[in-house]
């Protein structure tokens, strides 16, 4: 008796604890890690799907499993940093569970793998331009004539910004896409933001820190720039508008600049049909800029 309450209980703690599993999630990662001896994989796809069971057996089980990306590269330079083996397990282990608490990651809620996967590489592809973002205003530094932080004043008119672009919008879901231009890349950041019944829009508070990130470092480093709006609700059509930023200032769109740009291949400079049930308009008015127009000393 005594024995079997004692599995039950270790049964019960099973459940109570929660995993990670570093995931190869492309083909190149996955040759690279074939370089160590103890990781005995050949095959790209049947380590996924031997993954996908491991997740599929835990998640019956109660068990909760997060995924998280694994870098080969990442991995060698931790190891050499912390003088571990990069042939021994124990070190995988260990380079996964820094990755659960500092590292892109994803819960296992039952999709198939070929669903999560693009969450995952989205989700470090979104921490990424965070980070990137966050140090270039960071390196901005103080005005060197008012003293004021550069980084810090435009993420607060870039918060500013995006409150009464979402206090404005007509009713329905959002999708923000902000893009940045400048050397060496062109930063994209994407927001989501879905209404509630009360009319109430819920926003994932990392793709909004991110996104403030980039539209303010487009502000204070007076980077051309764009942020477009789309709305969707239920039986009307979608609205498309936007606004332009050129030199520090935030500018808004004519109908006519918006439905160029969305009809025209940015590749090729080809006409594209428009899409069906949309209505490309101008944006509404957000109002006085509250925060300024940022430092023309």
């Amino acid at each position: 008796m005594a024995h079997t309450d004692h599995q039950t209980m270790r049964r019960e703690l099973r459940r109570e604890i929660a995993g990670t599993i570093g995931l190869l999630t492309d083909e190149h990662d996955f040759r690279t890690m074939r370089r160590y001896r103890s990781f005995t994989f050949d095959d790209h796809s049947t380590y996924l799907r031997q993954v996908e069971s491991v997740l599929r057996s835990r998640a019956a089980q109660g068990t909760h499993t997060t995924l998280a990306l694994f870098d080969p590269e990442d991995y060698a330079v931790y190891c050499a940093e912390t003088g571990l083996d990069p042939e021994s397990h124990t070190s995988r282990t260990r380079f996964t569970a820094e990755l659960a608490s500092t590292g892109p990651t994803v819960p296992y809620d039952g999709r198939p793998l070929d669903t999560l996967l693009p969450a995952l590489v989205d989700e470090a592809v979104r921490q990424a331009t965070w980070e990137y973002a966050t140090t270039l205003l960071t390196r901005l530094g103080p005005c060197p004539t008012c003293g004021e932080d550069i980084g810090r004043a435009a993420f607060t008119r870039a918060s500013d910004l995006l409150v009464r672009i979402l206090d404005t919008a007509p009713p329905g879901d959002r999708h923000l896409v902000c893009s940045v231009s400048g050397p060496p890349d062109t930063l994209v950041s994407v927001l989501h933001g879905d209404q509630d019944a009360q009319g109430d829009t819920r926003l994932d508070e990392a793709e909004a820190l991110e996104f403030t990130s980039v539209l303010a470092l487009g502000l204070a480093t007076r980077s051309p720039g764009g942020l477009v709006m789309r709305t969707s609700a239920p039986g009307t059509a979608d609205q498309v508008y936007g606004w332009r930023m050129r030199t520090g200032a935030f500018e808004p769109l004519t109908a006519s600049e918006v439905f160029d740009a969305y009809c025209t291949d940015a590749e090729t400079g080809d006409l594209i049909s428009p899409e069906p049930g949309v209505d490309y308009c101008e944006p509404p008015d957000l109002g006085e800029d509250r925060t300024g127009q940022g430092h023309h000393h």
